[in-house]
């Protein structure tokens, strides 16, 4: 017996060795925190970063895709359609397991930025700048086409260019770039089209789905981190999610907006996974959220 323990253990070091190997520098977490969905937690060292993915099984009949509003709506709207909240509170609101944060937004009297620059906070007016709508009502539109993850009245989930939610459409998260269509990389767009362009890495959230339209991959990456994780672009975000199998990738709001949190089945207490750049999670204008029947 003592042999048999002996030997085990020996298999044992030798195939975490080996996969030290051939991940080369790598290091791979991973768990099952929600029927069907499988979380992985990456560290990188060539370059430094941090990956967190969680894959969705959208065949799941268990599993519930919403898109959610922050706070109440200003009382006196005009252009403001909403207030800025807390993905973790949005999250316990709506009882979701799994939620990242989501479209871009303008909030009133705020320039963007980071850290102390941020001055996001819960209450503020805001608005998104894509289409938005929740269990089938819209409640934002947007000038031009924008690329949208669009939740279907058949439960169907696709990534698609609007203006509006069409008839069918039950949730709709806007976004931008689409960064992979037909399983190719869409070229980088003009950075006067979308922010955080060139070759300058940033924390980043981007969704994706499989040909099938069976698997949805969520992928918040770190970044703005020296020593710790850098982030990435546009191209090696469209890169790594073709290597998860995705044919259709949606870029959503990154920088210090970026948050993945998944609720801790023995308390039902929201945990952030990821560390956004503020210090601390950042107020958002919506979320995309994930509830699995109990």
């Amino acid at each position: 017996m003592k042999d048999v323990k002996f030997l085990t253990a020996i298999f044992a070091w030798l195939t975490i060795a080996a996969w030290s190997l051939f991940s080369a520098g790598a290091e791979t977490l991973t768990n099952y925190p929600l029927p069907g969905v499988t979380c992985i937690s990456e560290t990188r060292t060539n370059p430094l970063e941090r990956l967190f993915i969680a894959e969705v099984d959208l065949k799941n009949p268990r599993l519930h895709l919403r898109v959610a509003p922050g706070g109440p709506a200003p009382e006196r709207q005009g252009k403001w359609e909403t207030t800025l909240m807390e993905p973790t509170h949005i999250a316990a609101r709506e009882k979701f397991d799994l939620v990242v944060n989501g479209d871009f937004f303008i909030a009133k009297g705020v320039n963007d930025g980071e850290g102390t620059n941020s001055h996001f906070a819960a209450g503020q007016w805001s608005r998104t700048e894509g289409p938005a709508m929740t269990d089938g009502k819209t409640w934002s539109t947007s000038t031009n086409e924008r690329p949208c993850l669009v939740v279907h009245k058949n439960q169907t989930v696709t990534i698609e260019s609007l203006t509006e939610p069409g008839g069918d459409d039950w949730q709709v998260l806007g976004g931008g770039p689409q960064l992979v269509h037909n399983g190719v990389a869409v070229p980088a767009p003009a950075a006067v089209a979308w922010p955080h362009q060139g070759k300058v890495r940033h924390p980043c959230t981007v969704v994706g789905l499989d040909k099938p339209g069976a698997r949805l991959t969520i992928l918040v990456v770190d970044g703005r981190k020296p020593g710790i994780a850098l982030g990435m672009t546009y191209d090696e975000l469209a890169a790594e999610m073709l290597r998860l199998g995705c044919t259709e990738v949606l870029n959503l709001d990154g920088g210090g907006s970026s948050e993945m949190a998944v609720s801790e089945a023995d308390t039902g207490t929201m945990k952030i996974l990821n560390q956004p750049t503020d210090g601390h999670e950042r107020a958002v204008v919506n979320v995309l959220g994930i509830t699995v029947d109990k």
